[in-house]
């Protein structure tokens, strides 16, 4: 059974930091396309950062580069967002997606490509 199940989410003050936790079981885990993602009430859910399983690389919105980090155990087939500098804009709630098999090295952005989520995981920044 495919599953991905975040962790981490909370309140935090703007200015602080949270790490997300995703643990992805039931498939395997190469040659695929981690990301998280984030919907506010009333939005889109938006593409927050991607990364490949084998390759590594990563991509991010434009809304969060330089204060996010995206990264995996590929051991424990963890995935992880830390989130830094937060800002009251970046409450939403968090969800990790997976798409895959991937033949190419790079992730895609949108939404419809991720085929798997898992329940999210809340994160409120407070001014």
């Amino acid at each position: 059974q495919v599953q991905l199940v975040e962790s981490g989410g909370g309140s935090e003050q703007a200015g602080g930091s949270l790490r997300l936790s995703c643990a992805t079981s039931g498939f395997v885990y190469s040659r695929k396309c981690l990301a998280w993602f984030r919907q506010a009430p009333g939005n889109e859910r938006e593409g927050v950062a991607t990364i490949h399983t084998d390759s590594g690389f990563t991509t991010y919105g434009d809304s969060v580069k330089g204060r996010f980090t995206i990264s995996q155990d590929s051991a424990k087939k963890m995935v992880y967002l830390e989130m830094n500098s937060l800002k009251p804009e970046d409450t939403a709630m968090y969800y990790c997606g997976a798409a895959g098999p991937m033949f190419g090295s790079t992730c895609p952005g949108e939404r419809d490509a991720y085929h798997v989520w898992g329940q999210g995981t809340q994160v409120t920044v407070s001014s």
